[in-house]
């Protein structure tokens, strides 16, 4: 089973919130439809603590939730290398469902930064190419804090947070060897490096999923620049797929709940109603 070699939590609220298709709107509660599935896909180095704050804006209104946060050394490390085994882990993620026999539920994604966005390439993939995972049904993607194309000076911050309990001279190491890693495949050796390995910003510019798509981000993120999210907003319009997108001006990286939390909680749960019922 995929349940006994991920480090997720998973929260399923009583049957009686998950079907309200008879009862009226009361305690939070959404009447007239089965909610949703949402996973949530954390950026580096945060905690299952960290992500049970945005887990309770669904919870609460009766759906299912998956948090799960990939090894932080597999986001800046493997991944940069172009070594696939973000893969291995969405596919494990993906046959949670199975596990669980919730693989009929409509699911919606919660992503967060460039960690929670290489993941989820993943997911599209196997999602498009896994006879398996191709009857799943996606209702739609709340994108929160990313994603951002090639911003070495901000990898390095959020890496550097990650790093921050570790002692001074390994935090600069591991510093050093990213810095290098990044320049060497996304840099010098680029034309190489492409010709077996397509970036993650590249690959969901021209995602094939055509689900609704929400942008959560701000132009004072120091470590996703604005302008990678609004080029992707642009990109993902272009295909026709049905986007909104909410610049919070002010909020730091992955911070925009703590900042504004009723705003984003309805933002949230808007999307999702828009998703279910339209």
């Amino acid at each position: 089973m995929a349940s006994a070699q991920l480090d997720y939590t998973i929260e399923i609220p009583d049957q009686s919130c998950r079907s309200q298709e008879d009862s009226p709107n009361q305690g939070g509660k959404e009447a007239g439809t089965r909610q949703p599935l949402v996973i949530l896909l954390g950026w580096g180095g945060c905690t299952d603590k960290n992500l049970a704050k945005y887990s309770a804006i669904y919870h609460k209104r009766g759906c299912i939730v998956i948090r799960y946060t990939a090894p932080w050394h597999m986001v800046f490390f493997s991944e940069s290398l172009g070594i696939p085994s973000l893969r291995v882990l969405a596919q494990k993620l993906l046959e949670l469902l199975f596990d669980y026999e919730v693989e009929k539920e409509p699911l919606l994604f919660h992503v967060f930064s460039n960690a929670g966005v290489m993941l989820y390439r993943h997911v599209l993939e196997l999602l498009q190419t896994q006879r398996r995972f191709c009857h799943l049904r996606v209702v739609g993607t709340i994108f929160d804090s990313g994603p951002g194309d090639s911003n070495l000076l901000g990898a390095l911050r959020a890496l550097a947070a990650v790093l921050g309990h570790r002692p001074a001279a390994l935090r600069l190491l591991l510093l050093a060897a990213f810095a290098l890693v990044a320049v060497l495949v996304h840099g010098l050796l680029a034309p190489l490096t492409a010709l077996f390995h397509t970036h993650f910003y590249d690959r969901l510019l021209n995602a094939a999923s055509r689900w609704p798509e929400l942008y959560l981000y701000s132009r004072a993120d120091e470590v996703v620049l604005a302008r990678d999210v609004e080029r992707m907003v642009e990109a993902r319009l272009a295909h026709r797929v049905l986007v909104r997108s909410v610049d919070f001006v002010s909020s730091a990286h992955v911070s925009h709940l703590r900042d504004y939390p009723t705003y984003y909680t309805s933002l949230c749960v808007n999307f999702m109603r828009s998703c279910v019922h339209g």
